[in-house]
């Protein structure tokens, strides 16, 4: 996975839009249709003890399905909203920590019609949070919503 050229203005702006996301040091890595992943620096998210800090992972969770939202839907009719979250830590983060997002298109349809015919849908998004090692740290569950403008 990459970024192509068509998508580096889209992602130049999605890694600056909100200030906090920029400041943890959150950078996209890859960005197709349909799939993303975005990596946390361990360096500005270090917490009293030394490891990533529990609030940067979480935030590294919530920002990777926005990114995936916009890498899947047109942001001039669609916005995401997170509904609800739950976070289960497996492991301290001791390096980088990474996490993929994606959804097929089928689904990404399904969202579409209900969206159109209602003015929002839910979609589940289960991500895991890995480090340097590709261990798994974090498992979030999320549940996020797509709201038509």
């Amino acid at each position: 996975m990459a970024i192509s050229d068509g998508h580096k203005e889209l992602v130049n702006y999605l890694e600056k839009a909100i200030k906090i996301i920029e400041k943890m040091g959150m950078r996209i890595l890859a960005f197709q249709k349909y799939s993303v992943k975005i990596i946390l620096p361990k360096e500005q998210n270090i917490n009293h003890i030394g490891t990533v800090y529990a609030g940067s992972l979480f935030s590294l969770a919530d920002y990777a399905g926005g990114v995936l939202f916009f890498a899947t839907f047109d942001m001039k009719k669609y916005y995401p909203i997170l509904r609800e979250v739950t976070i289960t830590f497996k492991k301290p983060g001791t390096t980088d920590i990474t996490c993929e997002a994606s959804m097929s298109p089928a689904q990404a349809e399904q969202m579409k019609s209900i969206t159109d015919e209602t003015g929002k849908a839910d979609w589940v998004l289960d991500l895991e949070l890995k480090d340097g090692k590709g261990d798994v740290c974090s498992i979030v569950h999320g549940i996020f919503q797509m709201r038509k403008i």
